[in-house]
């Protein structure tokens, strides 16, 4: 993950120069041209979307609705001719948020708390002006991103239980969604897209009550709110303030849009009860109540049964109790109701490989990662190619499940090891010359694997003068296990040795290894 951050800023940096802030108008460097701005914004809309829950498809005159308020703020920003897209994401958490390129979404939760179409407005301007303002693009440009990067990735999609397994580019993605903006940007995100209301016809003073509603709500909330919009926008009442002097200055009325609104959200206000549900029997299973989860999600599917999602847990809690004919069952009628959703294909490939039933597993292991590709999957690809004898692929496989910090990655870690190992021994194993206080040459020897090593050889020649020619070699075997991270230290028979150009015709290499049972 960090070499395909640096490799993208590297990139970057042959872009730089200085330009104006189209919202803004301020003066700025700007490594991130519009063009790099668009093409991360698409590479990674789809599979952000995967990873924060899917589209919510049951209502698609809503997706629409969101659609048209969106695009009519977008139409007077000040980037217009920005691709702009949104989202509806079958999330229960309140958020939303924008990648750069203006690519845009908002979570199922969060429309529960909005109470007019204004509201919505505020919302959906806030994040456009954080595309148009570029400041994703900005946070990129100061490096915040890589900085990101070396800290495990903790999302906001609670519904998702593969949400800390996310490997592969759609790591970039991860790291945009997990951005904090700070107090700048979003007092910018607040004024303009207040401004982007009043000229789309919508009454800016609902920014003021969406902050007054944020700041009300947040406090003494259960942390898995906070988790989702307050955590990437926290609320304040200095914002709220602010927002109230933008609308006296704005001073025109517009639409508020409240029957509309409620119009609109009627059908996800009428299955608020199965979601709750359902995040309740999320809750209950990652807490191993299993049978508390069982009733929970089965009553969801009573009310609601046209969402994958209430059927997909019905498929996990059965493979759960190795009841994995049902569980296929479940995923089917999961897969049915949403053909676009990679957790569905995950849950019955995994499910697949365990009846032993492999072309069918990986054919939807596969097509999980087309969707997002995430370690469970690629550990399981992995071991199938192993098992089919095509060891190059699947030492593929296990290097991307490696990437993730969950067990399974390093679980994926200790199988590429060995497979790896007997080939590449140079990779795991490295040495280091040591001369003693009578000039004698040792050999320190590391294990840099997750795994135990054993019966390392290595060959230690000297050259010629000119340091081109070995004019002897020895060969040296250690039997015993050397853990992971440990090194032991060997003598070669070499010395003494009293100045440097001696040591410097030693050539160590490591010819053998293996692991260690």
């Amino acid at each position: 993950m960090r070499r395909i951050l640096l490799t993208v800023l590297i990139a970057l940096s042959f872009a730089s120069g200085c330009a104006v802030n189209p919202v803004t108008g301020k003066q700025e460097l700007q490594f991130v041209s519009t063009p790099q701005e668009i093409a991360l914004g698409v590479q990674n809309f789809s599979p952000s979307r995967q990873m924060q829950g899917g589209d919510y498809l049951l209502d698609p005159a809503l997706t629409d609705y969101i659609q048209q308020i969106g695009q009519r703020l977008a139409a007077v920003s000040d980037r217009p001719e920005l691709p702009y897209e949104f989202a509806l994401l079958n999330n229960s958490v309140p958020n939303a948020w924008a990648l750069p390129g203006g690519k845009i979404a908002i979570n199922r939760g969060l429309l529960l708390e909005l109470g007019s179409e204004a509201e919505l407005a505020a919302v959906l301007g806030h994040e456009i002006v954080h595309a148009a303002a570029r400041h994703g693009a900005k946070s990129m440009e100061r490096g915040m991103l890589l900085q990101g990067a070396l800290l495990a990735v903790q999302l906001s999609a609670r519904d998702n239980r593969y949400a800390n397994f996310i490997v592969g580019g759609a790591q970039m993605g991860a790291m945009l969604l997990s951005q904090k903006y700070g107090r700048t940007a979003e007092l910018e995100s607040d004024y303009y897209g207040m401004r982007y209301m009043a000229e789309a016809g919508f009454d800016p003073e609902a920014a003021v009550d969406l902050q007054e509603t944020f700041v009300r709500l947040s406090e003494g909330r259960p942390t898995d709110w906070l988790s989702g919009l307050f955590a990437s926008h926290p609320p304040s009442q200095a914002r709220v303030e602010k927002n109230r002097e933008t609308a006296s200055e704005l001073g025109s009325r517009g639409d508020y849009g409240r029957e509309r609104y409620q119009a609109a959200i009627a059908g996800i206000l009428r299955n608020k009860g199965a979601y709750d549900r359902y995040d309740e029997a999320i809750e209950a299973a990652n807490e191993n109540r299993i049978d508390e989860a069982l009733a929970l999600v089965t009553e969801a599917a009573r009310i609601e049964p046209r969402e994958s999602k209430f059927h997909s847990l019905l498929g996990d809690i059965a493979a759960h109790r190795k009841d994995y004919r049902a569980a296929i069952s479940h995923y089917d009628a999961a897969v049915a109701r949403n053909p676009e959703y990679f957790q569905n294909y995950l849950g019955r490939g995994l499910t697949y490989e365990a009846l032993n039933e492999l072309g069918n597993a990986e054919e939807d292991l596969k097509r999980s990662i087309a969707l997002l590709p995430t370690a469970p999957a690629h550990m399981a690809l992995g071991s199938i190619a192993e098992r089919s004898g095509r060891v190059d692929e699947a030492k593929q496989h296990y290097a991307m499940a490696s990437q993730s910090q969950s067990e399974t990655g390093q679980a994926a870690s200790r199988e590429l090891v060995r497979l790896d190992l007997p080939d590449n021994p140079g990779q795991y194993i490295q040495t280091r010359l040591q001369v003693d206080g009578q000039g004698q040459v040792g050999v320190a020897i590391g294990n840099t694997s997750p795994v135990s090593v054993r019966d390392v050889v290595i060959l230690v020649g000297v050259t010629d003068p000119t340091g081109t020619q070995i004019q002897q070699t020895k060969e040296f075997r250690v039997s015993q296990a050397i853990g992971a991270g440990q090194q032991v230290t060997i003598g070669t028979g070499l010395g003494p040795v009293t100045e440097q150009a001696q040591l410097q015709r030693i050539r160590v290499q490591v010819q053998e290894a293996r692991v260690a049972e």
